[in-house]
């Protein structure tokens, strides 16, 4: 038997699995996809997984109302299984604070990707209803898919994690496509690409041959397309070298905090002792500590007070900062309230600090974490006895604009605080073009796994499709300085204290998704879903 012929006896047998065994070929299909994302980038994987979704879209036309609602729930089962594996490390943050917490794990666990599923099985819905019987097929489950997973970034605040785009984030020259179409065109390619094969199965009419053949088009296409983005992404990379802005030494501290002491005000003294130390340590022979440091960088909600209440701590820190260098440190900050009223709100905010210890900019975070920073239908959820995991009575206050921070000796500063730099939309098309992007976080939450890997791998890819370099400063890890093409200049590793110096990188030029944003991958995906139409209506005509 031929390799052909074992394919389609393979395919043949996915196309007519049904019932608990399909939803279980779903399942597998969609946990062994996680492979290829960080911090394992397997992404040749996704030649053997993408394909079965196309047959077992393949196999519902059978089905009622044109087999959609057979594909949305195949869907569905495609999505739990990614998303089970791919997110289980939420659970992590539900120990934190385990005597609270730990009950609702289960619920974390399964109940997001429960939810986060509903997508996919829209995606493979719209996907059913273009469905043609062609190759024609992988553009329409590449537009569908697109079209679902740009929805899941969007609503309910979105939450786009672990978007198939980001399969295409190593090797490094793949990834540059990014700075063309940005997340969601990658998605498209992602999908398209690596469900190809599926078509291996399907017989055309070749003339010259006078009989049936099999469809090597699609997949040979697709191929060429993966090597083309290869050559385009080695020939951006050679032209654009790292090259660092003059004058601008960093300091990344990661001081590896327990969570628990991060969020507990009687640790205070402790707390600063460790931020202080460990800041102004030399990091080799020829180190002078923070004078070698021109920014001094602390990662996300450094402190367990409101900063710029205690006196002492910015006290501190002004005797800590040599002239010329000034802090950036995330910070709980407290809103501007009347004399002698009880703050139970707050801001999560990113403050620069001159030597003198005042206050240069101020930023506050605007995409809040549901359930972590604030609840759905906070007031009701309330009653009812929950409370998100930073335990804020109402929930952390949104900021209301992202503004670039001005940094002295320094370009000015994109600022994104944790997992707003998953966002794409939010730092796109702007018309402040900053210098740089500095993004704090606190992924000390999710303990030793991949979570804080698929973080890092998104945060770059933000780097690449704006041509903006990003330095990244993370409580337990990953802190690192990338450059604007997605190069790692410097990193400190998870689970590791502490500091990281490095100079940094220069901007390139406003890539075309800076310049445009999304619009086209909105183009690609329309195109494809006129040529899904197209075909799938001719096939109909007598």
């Amino acid at each position: 038997m031929t390799i052909p012929a074992k394919l389609r006896t393979l395919a043949l047998a996915i196309i007519l699995t049904w019932g608990w065994k399909r939803a279980l070929v779903a399942m597998a299909a969609g946990a062994l996809s996680v492979l290829a994302l960080a911090p394992f980038n397997a992404w040749p994987v996704l030649f053997l997984t993408f394909p079965v979704l196309v047959w077992l879209i393949d196999g519902t036309g059978g089905g009622k109302l044109g087999g959609i609602p057979a594909a949305a729930l195949t869907g569905y089962w495609f999505g739990l299984g990614y998303f089970v594996p791919g997110l289980y490390w939420i659970g992590y943050a539900f120990f934190v604070d385990a005597q609270t917490f730990a009950w609702l794990t289960p619920f974390a666990v399964l109940g997001l990707p429960a939810y986060l599923a509903i997508f996919p099985a829209i995606g493979f819905a719209l996907a059913r209803l273009l469905w043609t019987k062609d190759g024609t097929r992988i553009l329409a489950l590449a537009a569908s898919l697109t079209i679902s997973e740009w929805l899941r970034g969007h609503a309910l605040t979105g939450f786009p994690w672990n978007a198939y785009g980001y399969a295409l984030s190593e090797p490094l020259p793949l990834a540059q496509t990014a700075s063309l179409i940005g997340l969601w065109g990658m998605t498209f390619l992602t999908v398209a690409i690596f469900s190809s094969p599926a078509v291996l199965i399907d017989r055309t009419s070749d003339r010259k041959m006078r009989g049936r053949t099999i469809s090597w088009r699609v997949p040979a296409a697709a191929v060429a397309l993966l090597v083309a983005m290869g050559i385009f992404g080695a020939i951006r990379l050679s032209l654009h070298p790292t090259t660092m802005v003059a004058g601008t030494k960093l300091r990344l501290m990661q001081p590896n905090l327990q969570q628990d002491a991060k969020f507990n005000y009687s640790a205070k003294a402790e707390v600063m002792k460790k931020y202080l130390a460990l800041s102004d340590r030399a990091a080799g022979p020829q180190s002078t500590g923070v004078s070698d440091a021109t920014i001094l960088i602390w990662p996300e909600s450094a402190f367990p007070f409101f900063l710029t209440r205690e006196a002492d701590a910015m006290a501190q820190i002004a005797d800590l900062l040599p002239k010329g260098t000034v802090l950036i440190t995330g910070s709980v900050r407290a809103p501007d309230l009347p004399p002698g009223k009880p703050i139970t709100r707050a801001y999560n905010s990113i403050y620069v600090i001159d030597h003198d210890g005042s206050v240069l900019a101020v930023y506050d975070k605007l995409h809040l974490v549901p359930f972590g920073e604030f609840l759905p239908f906070q007031g009701l959820m309330e009653k009812l006895g929950f409370e998100q995991l930073t335990r804020v009575q109402g929930g952390f206050i949104p900021g209301t604009v992202r503004h670039a921070l001005p940094v002295p000796r320094a370009p000015r500063a994109l600022p994104l605080i944790c997992y707003e730099a998953i966002f794409p939309g939010d730092v796109a098309g702007r018309d402040e073009r900053p210098g740089w992007i500095v993004n704090l976080t606190n992924d000390g939450w999710f303990g030793i796994s991949t979570g804080p890997y698929q973080h890092m791998e998104q945060a770059r890819m933000r780097a690449i499709e704006l041509g903006l370099p990003l330095v990244r400063s993370a409580n337990t890890g990953i802190s690192a300085v990338i450059d604007p093409v997605g190069r790692t200049v410097a990193s400190l590793g998870l689970g590791i204290e502490g500091i990281l110096d490095a100079s940094l990188p220069a901007a390139i030029s406003p890539t075309v998704y800076a310049r445009v944003g999304d619009i086209p991958a909105a183009i690609i995906v329309a195109l494809a879903i006129v040529l899904a139409v197209r075909r799938r209506t001719a096939k109909r005509r007598p």
